[in-house]
């Protein structure tokens, strides 16, 4: 029986005699007696040794995966994570369930009390006890990467670990890791997926911290998830499942650099280095495309220009705020598409052509590309279609001050009232923490508003 040949995404390494060169590209093979052609779409080589000096070695194994996971003696990888909360139940959920067997048991530290979605329970009394414990399961993995390049937090503003502890965390990272690399994804509180009526008191008092600490801080908004789930994948009501997997395919967009090559690369070093000017001003807005669901994927066409747009567009950001109405101080687009730099970069010109777009004046630049050839995948079952192609939009942009806008304004009807304040004085905290953190973030809308008129 005649079986058809099983297609296959191969990473071949091509290497000269003189000069060492590699392609990460998506390739077929075919072999004619004494000439191979390698072909990616509308590119083919002609690899013949009578006519080039170009040689095909064994393919060579892809060790990538190595940045996220590491190897055990046994053979097993096991991802680099570190889960904590000062509540076990939502752990025991990771701990007892299917993806358990991921994980080692150390992985996991959890404290017997709960913050209670306080931020002063998380800073000054139960994750006081709790950070010690984790800065050592922290050292434990530093200690087994050959180049530490950074962090990835992942927390919750308004929650009483994402907020309190998580800004004590950061702070004693600072102090043991100086010269690493922190970014910080924060979910930012939204009143229709609300948990806690407390959640602007929290986002705002873990605010100082994210300033002087983090290095640069991706803010997701909970109510534009909730709108891009519901009117582009067609969910009357989205539950958190749907949303988070919208927000897993935004993070591994961001961190595709670190598991797979590609032409004009980024490190976690070169995106932050790119996108903060200045260091307080390290809050990029996030944007995605394409956001299509499976109903609709054969219904549609996917270019490079129509995905560039959609990121500039409101409706796919990651933050509820309009960036017509400010000014883009640096910006940061990462495909992963099979596409040259040439397509990429007449896609970009049109956008700066366009004058709906500003940029400050004394940034020429602009935006700067980079292109993962690795086409980007779909969870087993998820809510998102699987397309040839996407891309990612990191903007620092002026606009994004109306988030804390209206984060302080949900603040000051709260403070004015003195509403709940009992609760975080019981805890050991001084009142006037409430105003320290508050001038903070009105110093820096007004950093924001000034560049804006600039």
């Amino acid at each position: 029986m005649k079986m058809k040949a099983k297609e296959e995404e191969i990473r071949i390494y091509l290497f000269k005699a003189d000069t060492v060169f590699w392609s990460p590209f998506k390739f077929g093979i075919v072999a004619k007696k004494d000439h191979t052609f390698a072909y990616n779409y509308n590119r083919i080589k002609l690899l013949s040794r009578h006519s080039t000096r170009w040689i095909l070695p064994h393919t060579v194994p892809d060790n990538t995966f190595h940045n996220i996971f590491s190897e055990s003696k046994n053979g097993r990888y096991v991802p680099r994570a570190v889960f904590v909360d000062l509540e076990p139940e939502v752990i025991d959920e990771v701990r007892t369930r299917y993806y358990r067997r991921l994980y080692d048991t150390w992985q996991f530290v959890t404290h017997k009390e709960g913050a209670c979605s306080c931020y002063t329970r998380g800073r000054y009394t139960v994750g006081k006890d709790t950070v010690d414990p984790v800065i050592d399961t922290i050292r434990k993995m530093a200690e087994e990467c050959s180049s530490l390049q950074g962090f990835l937090l992942f927390r919750s503003f308004g929650g009483g670990t994402g907020s309190g502890f998580t800004s004590l965390l950061l702070e004693r990272l600072s102090w043991e890791y100086g010269k690493k690399s922190k970014l910080d994804f924060s979910i930012y509180p939204a009143p229709n997926v609300s948990s806690a009526i407390v959640e602007p008191y929290n986002s705002i008092l873990t605010a100082p911290a994210a300033l002087e600490y983090s290095d640069c801080s991706f803010m997701i908004d909970n109510k534009a998830i909730y709108d891009i789930c519901r009117d582009k994948l067609d969910f009357e009501t989205p539950r958190l499942t749907n949303m988070n997997l919208l927000i897993c395919h935004i993070v591994s967009s961001i961190t595709a650099s670190l598991r797979w090559e590609g032409s004009l690369n980024n490190s976690l070093d070169g995106i932050q280095g790119n996108l903060v000017p200045f260091p307080r001003m390290h809050f990029p807005l996030a944007s995605y495309a394409r956001v299509i669901s499976v109903d609709k994927v054969y219904s549609q066409q996917i270019t490079v220009p129509e995905i560039t747009n959609a990121c500039f567009e409101p409706s796919h950001q990651m933050v509820k705020c309009d960036p017509r109405h400010g000014k883009n101080i640096a910006c940061c687009m990462l495909y992963r598409c099979d596409v040259v730099p040439k397509d990429v970069s007449a896609a970009i010109a049109d956008i700066k052509a366009k004058r709906s777009f500003q940029f400050v004046d004394w940034c020429l630049t602009g935006i700067k590309a980079g292109i993962i050839y690795k086409t980007p995948t779909v969870f087993p079952g998820g809510d998102l279609a699987r397309a040839s192609s996407d891309v990612c939009m990191l903007s620092n942009t002026t606009a994004i001050a109306d988030a804390w806008t209206r984060l302080t304004s949900k603040f000051d009807l709260m403070y004015e009232k003195r509403a709940f304040v009992h609760r975080f004085v019981a805890e050991g905290m001084e009142e006037a923490v409430f105003s320290e953190a508050r001038e903070d973030l009105a110093a820096l809308e007004i950093d924001y508003e000034e560049m804006k008129n600039d």
